[in-house]
């Protein structure tokens, strides 16, 4: 028997990596209309957030706050009222370095900030703070799969909740001697708003099952290598459907020889 698959509607999409600073700009590459030209990810100042924790602020919270408000603007939704599903390979690198840094001294007392900004929801606690939701909210680890388990969380509460739901995924790349053994070379990531019901807004209809098949991959090779070297753009096979308006179906990777077919419908 074919499974059940999880359907939801898309009504707003952020987006970060190198040379995309924005969801407008990443629809115009993924459509073919604009060059990509590689450049370093640049993080937007977290104006939402109060000055002390600004000044705290690492690089994964200013991605996945960034990546988030980018996606509830577009949605034009209250983002105090939104679960949330937060989704990362590995949370903060170079605080991960730091800490590594400072534990290899003799001297080996932690900074308060660096602990608590060394935990895996930290991200999710700044967007707390941030915009004072207090909606259910979720933070997930799986490796290179972590964008598909984030997409199954989020859409399992869109169906069974029938609340809309933000799923912001993201990474981090990680200095050196970590980043031999981690490669990923930036810091990126894809928010999506999820909602039960179509809107005015909505973009597509997305409906997401198992599948054993090779994951989508992208024609364009620096395109490809992003999505191959960043865990959070094993999304980018989608996005580009959503940039172009198009139907179909794309299969991403997660956990093989299972992956994820995920078949669209525009609005």
């Amino acid at each position: 028997m074919r499974p059940t698959p999880l359907t939801a509607w898309v009504d707003g999409v952020g987006f970060l990596a190198p040379g995309m600073p924005d969801w407008p700009t990443a629809c115009a590459i993924l459509r073919g209309e604009q060059a990509y030209t590689p450049a370093p990810s640049v993080l937007p100042v977290p104006n939402v957030l109060p000055p002390a924790e600004r000044r705290r602020a690492s690089r994964v919270v200013k991605l996945a706050l960034a990546l988030g408000l980018e996606a509830a603007a577009h949605a034009e939704a209250d983002v105090g009222t939104l679960a949330t599903v937060f989704t990362a390979s590995g949370a903060d690198g170079h605080n991960c370095h730091a800490l590594c840094e400072q534990l290899a001294t003799d001297d080996r007392r932690i900074s308060p900030t660096r602990f608590h900004n060394s935990v895996h929801n930290a991200a999710a606690g700044y967007w707390g703070i941030a915009t004072g939701a207090m909606a259910p909210c979720q933070v997930l680890c799986a490796f290179d799969a972590s964008f598909g388990a984030g997409l199954l969380d989020a859409l399992a509460q869109v169906v069974v909740d029938q609340r809309a739901t933000l799923l912001i995924a993201y990474d981090s790349e990680y200095p050196e001697p970590l980043h031999r053994k981690r490669p990923i070379p930036d810091c990126a990531g894809v928010a999506l708003l999820l909602t039960p019901v179509e809107s005015v807004r909505s973009l597509a209809r997305i409906a997401v099952t198992p599948s054993t098949d090779d994951a989508a991959r992208l024609a364009d090779g620096e395109l490809e290598s992003l999505r191959t070297t960043i865990p959070a753009l094993r999304s980018l096979p989608l996005l580009q459907r959503l940039a172009r308006r198009e139907g179909g179906s794309v299969c991403l990777d997660y956990l093989p020889p299972m992956q994820l077919r995920v078949d669209c419908v525009p609005c």
